[in-house]
């Protein structure tokens, strides 16, 4: 029995809307609203998607991402919802019903975040360098690795493998305090041109090339040529690289 109702997102939209059938197993995708916003859902099971083949997973959570982009698209501003939100009847009144009074209790806080997010989209900029060239840049500029570097081609064998060890000790130090220095920078840089910066974990790139910097940023629409062009600048820099993606529905910042 699809006693439950499966929440995709809130949206700004007073009207009852029918979507089609876009919904998770092509169920059918429409709206309940309440005043100015509504939810977008669809009828389900009392109980959550779940299945031990990860193909079938990946693909539920691939259409439950289509369907807030086609919200985004045709209504504009989305609150999107994690994969498998699910609101069931309590036995009295129906799902259609809770998830109304659920939005009516929360009207308050979803309109706040309705009015952050409007006209805003999420994007995601990730920095990475090559730590060979930065290495290089990075003993060529400080004197006391400069002066190490030179004196391991005049030594023994024995001694060349001990000053090596220092200078690779003294070489990371160093790019700890660039690696510090160069994020602040680019953070500072990317904040000009967002409202709202999250930092996420880094992530592991390919051999040789190290991630710097790894964030989602809430950007206003209108902002986002102007931080494509300071995101080229970082990436015309010697031995940094920039990768700049989206827009997507603000997953991060609701």
């Amino acid at each position: 029995m699809n006693d439950a109702r499966y929440v995709y997102c809130i949206v700004e939209d007073s009207q009852k809307t029918q979507l089609g059938k876009i919904g998770i197993e092509d169920n059918k995708v429409y709206t309940i609203p309440f005043q100015d916003i509504s939810a977008v859902v669809h009828n389900c099971p009392d109980e959550p998607y779940e299945s031990k083949d990860n193909e079938v997973v990946k693909n539920w959570v691939i259409t439950h991402e289509k369907v807030i982009e086609k919200a985004w698209e045709k209504m504009g501003t989305v609150l999107p919802f994690g994969f498998d939100t699910i609101i069931k009847a309590d036995g009295e009144k129906p799902a259609d019903e809770i998830v109304k009074y659920w939005i009516e209790e929360d009207y308050k806080s979803l309109r706040e975040k309705l009015d952050k997010v409007r006209g805003k989209a999420e994007y995601t900029v990730q920095v990475s360098w090559d730590t060979k060239v930065i290495s290089q840049l990075v003993t060529y500029k400080d004197e006391e690795l400069k002066k190490l570097s030179e004196e391991i081609k005049s030594k023994s064998k024995g001694a060349a493998y001990m000053y090596k060890q220092k200078l690779e000790k003294l070489l990371r130090g160093e790019l700890e305090k660039e690696g510090e220095r160069y994020f602040k920078e680019f953070y500072g840089r990317i904040k000009e041109y967002t409202d709202e910066i999250k930092i996420e974990k880094l992530k592991a790139v390919e051999e040789q090339r190290q991630m710097l910097m790894n964030v989602s940023c809430l950007a206003d629409k209108k902002n986002v040529k102007a931080l494509g062009d300071e995101l080229d600048k970082i990436n015309n820099m010697e031995g940094f690289f920039v990768r700049f993606t989206g827009p997507w529905p603000p997953y991060s910042f609701v």
